[in-house]
Formats: C-alpha cells, sequence, structure tokens
C-alpha cells in the first residue's frame, strides 16, 4: 500500500524546490528497502511523476523477491530497479549516477549484541565499496546516514546532544561496534571528500516513528505500537525512566533530502525531534491514541541511585542553515502510524 496522500504530497511541498537538480538524472540508493529507504522512494517517486522529471534510481537489495512482496507498488514502478548485492561487495551497475544515497547497515540491536564484528564490518565496508562506487560512475553528491550512536554516551546533564559535542562510544565494549562503525564510516567519507572531491552529506539520525517501521525489532515505539495493534498490554521492558524522541518519518524524508541537495560537504547534521518524553510516558501515549486505552505494563522498578537515560539531539544546526523543521507533533505522528497499520493490517 502506498504511504498516505498527505505525506506524500507534504514532502513534495517542503522539497519542491531541490527537485529540478536531478531532472534527468539517476540514482543508486543502499538500504532502499528498509525504514528509510521505503520512504525516500516513496518520495521521488512521487516527485519523479509529479514533475516530469524523468530520473530514475537503482536499488541495491540482497534480495529482490522479498521486497517485490513487501510494497510492490515501488519495485514495479518504472523509475526504479533492482539491483541484487550485498553492499560489503556489490559488483558495480553500468553507467553514470548522479546522486547516491548510502542508507544500508539497519541498526539492529540483536545482530550488535550477537556478532558486533559483522555490524562493525558491514557499515565500513559497505560505506567504503559505496564511495568507491561513487568515484566508478562518476556520482558527484552522497548522502550517508550515520547515527547520534557517533556520540556514545548522552551526559545526562545535556538536554540535547549539538554536532559539536565531542563524545564518543567506548572503543573496549563490543556493544560500541554500531556506533563506532558509524565513526569510522563518517570518517571514510571525509578522507574521500578530501582526496576525491566527492561531496559527502553526513545526516546524523535519531529516532523515528511512521509507516513502514518494523514493530518487531528493538525500537520501542514500534514495540508499544504492535502491542496496542494486538489488544495489549503494552509492555515495557525496563523502568520506563530513559528519554526518547522522535521525528515522523514525512519529516525524516524531507530533511535527508534537503541535507543531500543543499548540505555542505561533511558537515553533519543531527536529525531528529527536541520533544523528549520518557519511555513510560511514550507507551502511556502510544495507549491513548487507541480508540480504548491499552493496559501499560512496566517490568522494573524506578530506581533513583543514577540519573534517567537520554538520546535526544540538538536540531539548532538543522534548522538555522537548512531552515529544517518539525511539522508533526509527537501525537499526530503516532495517530498516523497507528492508522496506516490498522488501513494495512501489517501487524
Amino acid at each position: 500500500m502506498n504511504l498516505p496522500y498527505n505525506d506524500l504530497d507534504h514532502m513534495l511541498a517542503q522539497t519542491l524546490e531541490l527537485w529540478e537538480e536531478v531532472r534527468g538524472g539517476r540514482f543508486f540508493i543502499t538500504g532502499g528497502t528498509g525504514f528509510f529507504g521505503c520512504w525516500l522512494l516513496e518520495s521521488f517517486v512521487w516527485a519523479n511523476d509529479h514533475l516530469s522529471l524523468n530520473a530514475a534510481v537503482v536499488v541495491l537489495t540482497r534480495n529482490p523477491d522479498v521486497f517485490r512482496k513487501k510494497a510492490p507498488h515501488l519495485a514495479s514502478h518504472p523509475a526504479v530497479a533492482l539491483y541484487p548485492g550485498d553492499v560489503r561487495n556489490f559488483d558495480f551497475p553500468e553507467g553514470h549516477f548522479s546522486h547516491i544515497i548510502h542508507a544500508a547497515a539497519a541498526a539492529s540491536a540483536q545482530l550488535n549484541a550477537e556478532n558486533p564484528m559483522l555490524m562493525f564490518d558491514t557499515i565500513v565496508e559497505g560505506t567504503r565499496r559505496t564511495l568507491e562506487f561513487a568515484r566508478h560512475c562518476g556520482a558527484t553528491k552522497l548522502l550517508f546516514t550515520s547515527s547520534g550512536a557517533v556520540y556514545g554516551k548522552q551526559p545526562p546533564d545535556l538536554p540535547r546532544i549539538p554536532e559539536d559535542y565531542r563524545g564518543a562510544p567506548d572503543p573496549t565494549d563490543p556493544n560500541s561496534a554500531y556506533g563506532e562503525g558509524k565513526r569510522a564510516a563518517e570518517h571514510l567519507c571525509t578522507l574521500y571528500h578530501e582526496q576525491y572531491g566527492i561531496e559527502a552529506k553526513i545526516a546524523r539520525c535519531f529516532a523515528f516513528v511512521g509507516p513502514y517501521l518494523p514493530l518487531n525489532i528493538h525500537y520501542a515505539v514500534g514495540n508499544f505500537i504492535r502491542d496496542g495493534l494486538n489488544g495489549g498490554p503494552i509492555q515495557v521492558k525496563g523502568d520506563g525512566t530513559p528519554y526518547r524522541s522522535y521525528l515522523y518519518a514525512a519529516d525524516l524524508a524531507v530533511w535527508l533530502w534537503t541535507i543531500l541537495f543543499r548540505g555542505p560537504t561533511c558537515r553533519p547534521y543531527n536529525v531528529g525531534s527536541e520533544e523528549a518524553i520518557t519511555i513510560k510516558a511514550l507507551a502511556e501515549a502510544v495507549s491513548s491514541c487507541f480508540q480504548y486505552p491499552i493496559d501499560v505494563h512496566i517490568s522494573e522498578k524506578t530506581t533513583l541511585t543514577t540519573p534517567p537515560e537520554r538520546y535526544i539531539p540538538s536540531i539548532k544546526r538543522a534548522q538555522e542553515e537548512l531552515d529544517l523543521t518539525q511539522t508533526k507533533s509527537l501525537r499526530e505522528s503516532l495517530t498516523l502510524t497507528i492508522k496506516y497499520y490498522l488501513q494495512t493490517h501489517r501487524f
């Protein structure tokens, strides 16, 4: 099922002036079948059709058949071509590409815990391979979707993490594989810009909610929505005290396109929301979005010996330099996401 037309129209209206540069162009996207990738493909196809851009996109995927089942309307679109391969060693497709979006390497907590070396290698080797392809095909602009994990643990007395914060993951902790991999990948982007002139744009992504969000992995908001859709109870695995924030996926897509087209090279931008909420309050907010409130179960009692964890970005740089804003409140975002899953029955 397509995304809601309101979301597609919103994304086009917010990015309308950006698309002229890709008229007749050709994109290459890694990670194009995931959460980020589906939103980027949906918005690209919508802009391509409505503005008669005559552009095309090639999507790297390990399993084209799975994507055809997940999003047949995208897989069958004449402007979209699926290209089988692994991001770490894919054969380079032929021809010139004007833009590359490197969004591969899922933020999988399970993979990070069970095989951190594979997680690290996938991020770093995949980024190196994609940058090499950018050299090979003549692309000038490349967007790398990095993560707020590059900052390491957020100090409890720092309300929001700015891009110039110099914290980092603990390199002696195997669980830091994801964050350290993203840091190394950002550094590769910088090196390829310095040596080969590739305009690498960096988006440090935090947490999001919206259609296509996986409901059965480690994302708390996805798990809460799944629990509510199944009649509850909504299960909070910890004590519910950590703080998170969530940007609606339509805004995410607008921000990513804007950073690709207008962002300065190798200048990172946080992508997310400053609207902080505890995990407990998030579960309660999800519950209240259903016709009948869903019970919320919290598995651990609150301990007040340490300050609660935070994972909240500062988005001042994106606001001031790229005029980017959050247009949907958390309440609106949750309501729209739940409505989508109720209509599609994908839970």
